[in-house]
């Protein structure tokens, strides 16, 4: 069942498109399409038993037959709308010649950052470096059925350089006022992010991804005046290098902790939706799907929790933006903690509103 848009006429679209894609062109259902950011992960049993395989999670994230076991993991257990490739963030960097690695219980650590020239030198192999993520894409979309999504993604250029520069999870404090000192070598990185992020992006959907999410991460805490610099201008950067690429399936931006700045994220960058976070209010979210699809914002700890309140904060999300083009997703990525009876209670809330 759908409808025209708030924002617009809706693009033309297949009943026999997935759910998740019709809602991502302007179609609104009944039921929206629904999909959690880490559904492939530490809370599902047969993904710990598969990472104890691994000899470390980069080798995980780049071995196709490992990737793409786990991207189909959650499919099989759960009603999901769309699958998520398996990958990191951080892969990038890698590809660009900076040592990524992880440690148990710290989260990713990096090497030094290169010079600019290293960097430059190579955007044009990236791609190509992380050609495993393709084939993990071509392996799910085989065995994928016809009626669900597949989501590519990658990291936002800022949210990635934040690693670069501080070499590994922080407030993102000293990436900040790195961004104040030095603006210049700032711009310079974040063109080269740019440049391998849309090549990256491109292969992936050359691979069979049917959309695209841009995880810009650490959109918080910053002021207007960054908040345009460091993401909306490379967001927009990258949206429109993907078109001249050739790339047209539609893309998420997600600036996550961008606050009220979401909407004016929503006005400046041409995607075709916004991911919302945890602290999203209710009206701002109307306000944005005036002009987007929206997707979100379930607070990851409320579906860890479970129980009568997280039946009424789903309705409470179902009600503020199903009349409108919504996709049903967490405002972050789900909890490793996260008991699956309550990735159940949700998806059988959300499903059978169209019943």
């Amino acid at each position: 069942m759908t409808a025209d848009t708030p924002h617009s006429a809706p693009a033309q679209t297949s009943l026999t498109e997935p759910d998740f894609l019709r809602v991502l062109k302007g179609a609104r259902l009944a039921s929206p399409p629904v999909w959690f950011m880490r559904q492939a992960g530490r809370y599902l049993p047969e993904y710990r038993a598969l990472r104890a395989t691994a000899p470390d999670f980069i080798s995980f994230c780049l071995n196709p037959d490992m990737a793409a076991e786990a991207t189909l993991q959650p499919m099989r257990r759960f009603p999901f709308s769309a699958a998520i490739v398996f990958a990191d963030i951080l892969l990038i960097p890698e590809a660009l010649g900076q040592k990524v690695w992880f440690e148990a219980g710290e989260g990713p650590k990096l090497g030094e950052l290169p010079d600019i020239s290293v960097l430059e030198a190579n955007v044009p192999f990236a791609a190509d470096r992380l050609s495993a993520v393709g084939e993990t894409l071509s392996r799910v979309r085989a065995k994928l059925e016809p009626n669900r999504a597949l989501i590519g993604f990658a990291g936002a250029p800022w949210t990635v350089l934040t690693y670069m520069i501080e070499r590994g999870s922080s407030n993102r404090e000293h990436a900040r006022s790195y961004a104040w000192r030095n603006p210049q070598h700032v711009d310079q990185l974040l063109a080269i992010l740019v440049e391998s992020t849309a090549q990256y992006l491109a292969m992936q959907v050359k691979a069979g991804a049917q959309a695209l999410q841009i995880f810009e991460s650490w959109a918080e805490g910053l002021s207007e005046s960054q908040f345009r610099r460091l993401v909306i201008a490379p967001h927009q950067a990258l949206v429109s290098r993907l078109v001249e690429l050739g790339v047209s399936v539609p893309v998420i931006g997600f600036p996550r902790g961008g606050g009220g700045l979401s909407l004016l994220y929503a006005q400046s960058v041409e995607v075709q939706a916004v991911g919302l976070d945890t602290s999203t209010p209710l009206q701002l979210g109307r306000d944005i799907q005036k002009l987007r699809t929206i997707q979100g914002a379930l607070d990851p700890l409320a579906l860890r929790a479970g129980g009568p309140e997280l039946d009424a904060e789903v309705e409470r999300l179902l009600d503020a933006w199903g009349q409108g083009p919504y996709i049903f997703n967490l405002g972050h990525g789900i909890l490793p903690d996260t008991p699956m009876a309550h990735v159940e209670q949700v998806l059988a809330r959300v499903t059978g509103r169209g019943v």
